[in-house]
């Protein structure tokens, strides 16, 4: 096993034995690719979702939310193309009976291409010490050019065969490149077939009344559909956004990688409509912005990087992934595109009905055109885990798990922890914990010694603990310990709550996306 299976085997065990994450429908073996989010795991989530609510809807005074249904007009998904074009190129391995979607076999290759560059900057950086130039190692080593080539040349030759629809081109290419089945090691592969993603359904209970309806592979077209509504109620001008967090669906073959590929998942997506001719200027902002709202968290500036999509959708003219260093390598986390106004003309010319806007600067009407941000909150969740999850070894030899999760996200802000279950010391615990729950999420325990619930609290991420000992009845203070550097400090009792809020309070976070 790989090392970057073994972490990944190691993050679902903890997420399950401290409940983050469990299997759906366990008792009965289980549902694949599909998740429940238990008691620490649903607050994560929610935190999450604040964060990304606040920073998109209460910090940009031109945005708005939007809460659509996931059932919507079946003509919708025929309009917005996902009827016709909302496929997977998947191919068979006839050996081990797994299906792989063509185009990420592809692009895993290449990877482990991008993986080899790495490796060679590496050597080379300890052969050659403190001279070592990496820009001009990266220009002029042979090894390395080749890499870079062959890199280039995958990406030309994928590129080419998406575009054309050509899958016999796609097959030809994985068996050229001698791409393995990653179970089996073999290349004995099928053609390549495409495959539709959505759920379909029927609506209506009486046989011969009922007719297909889908569950929405996205949210984004409850925004489109709603454009005018949302625009008008809500006096917007453009350029203005519709925010949304919901359901989506799609029916993955592939789904794997815990809850990286789902086929029920949450979106977090915003649709931004502007001025025909300025969407790139647009396009640019939300590339920022979004960075921005990812570096805030400190999870690692280099666990992100940018990647432009080698084949656009049908309706974009611009798009790139923000892509994270899963335990997996890197994958999609977020998408930004330009969408011109391939799904507002699409409505009009399939509903009938007029989605123009009348701009009042130019005094006339246009279709807007659409810049879109798109997150998976359960792949945030996943970055989140992956990158705070630390096994440590301590100065006394032992060892601890401990979920560094930044600490405005973090399930639960404090633990309130009386050092011993007698003496006065209790009741002064919970006189603390009832004056601090309600503004931070906080946890009483009594149980087992200090060390131990030390341990429990850092294994599900609480940034702070607080522990009240005999000293605490005579002098008002108490021990605030930090998670990160397991460092202790006195504070006045009276003076927690506002010692805490400095460092818990959201807005302080979302304040760095304003300067």
């Amino acid at each position: 096993m790989s090392s970057s299976e073994d972490v990944l085997k190691s993050l679902v065990s903890h997420a399950k034995e401290y409940g983050f994450v469990f299997p759906s429908s366990e008792i009965y073996d289980g549902l694949s690719a599909t998740y429940d989010y238990g008691p620490y795991g649903v607050d994560l989530k929610n935190n999450i979702k604040a964060y990304w609510w606040k920073a998109m809807v209460q910090i940009h005074t031109n945005l708005v939310g939007l809460d659509s249904a996931i059932f919507m007009h079946p003509t919708t998904w025929k309009a917005s193309g996902h009827v016709d074009a909302f496929n997977d190129p998947l191919i068979d391995n006839k050996d081990s009976k797994k299906r792989y979607r063509a185009d990420v076999l592809i692009e895993e290759h290449i990877e482990k291409l991008r993986l080899k560059i790495e490796k060679e900057l590496e050597k080379a950086a300890q052969r050659f010490g403190d001279s070592f130039d990496p820009e001009m190692y990266l220009k002029t080593n042979p090894r390395v050019l080749g890499y870079a080539e062959e890199m280039d040349q995958v990406r030309a030759g994928m590129k080419s065969a998406l575009e054309e629809g050509n899958l016999e081109a796609l097959r030809n290419l994985i068996v050229e490149l001698g791409v393995v089945c990653p179970l089996s090691g073999s290349k004995n592969w099928t053609e390549v077939r495409q495959f539709n993603l959505m759920f379909a359904t029927e609506l209506g209970s009486v046989s011969g009344e009922a007719s297909t309806i889908y569950l929405r592979p996205e949210t984004a077209q409850g925004s489109y559909v709603n454009f005018l509504n949302v625009q008008k109620s809500a006096r917007m001008k453009i350029p203005f956004g519709i925010a949304q967090i919901g359901k989506a669906f799609r029916n993955e073959i592939i789904a794997r990688q815990f809850i990286f590929r789902m086929r029920e998942f949450e979106q977090m997506e915003m649709q931004f409509f502007v001025r025909p001719g300025t969407e790139m200027e647009w396009f640019e902002y939300w590339k920022a912005f979004r960075i921005k709202w990812h570096a805030a968290l400190g999870l690692g500036d280099s666990n992100y990087r940018f990647h432009d999509h080698i084949k656009l959708a049908h309706y974009a003219n611009a798009a790139t992934d923000i892509e994270f260093n899963f335990p997996m390598g890197f994958k999609e986390l977020e998408g930004i595109h330009s969408r011109t106004d391939f799904d507002l003309k699409a409505h009009e010319t399939f509903s009938g009905r007029k989605q123009q806007y009348f701009d009042p600067e130019l005094q006339e009407s246009y279709i807007p055109y659409v810049v879109e941000t798109a997150i998976g909150l359960d792949r945030m969740f996943l970055a989140i885990l992956s990158a705070s999850f630390k096994e440590e070894q301590l100065e006394d030899g032992s060892m601890r798990t401990v979920l560094a999760i930044p600490r405005w996200l973090a399930p639960v802000k404090l633990a309130i922890l009386p050092l011993v279950k007698k003496d006065g010391l209790p009741e002064l615990a919970m006189r603390i914990f009832n004056d601090l729950r309600l503004d931070f999420t906080c946890q009483y325990d009594e149980k087992d010694a200090i060390g131990k619930r030390y341990r429990r609290q850092d294994a599900i991420g609480t940034p702070f603990c607080i522990t009240i000992d005999h000293q605490s009845l005579e002098d008002g203070m108490a021990t605030l310990r930090d998670r990160d550097s397991m460092t202790q400090e006195r504070i006045d009792i009276s003076e927690l709550n506002s010692r805490l809020h400095e460092r818990l309070d959201m807005s302080r976070l979302l304040q760095t996306l304003t300067d």
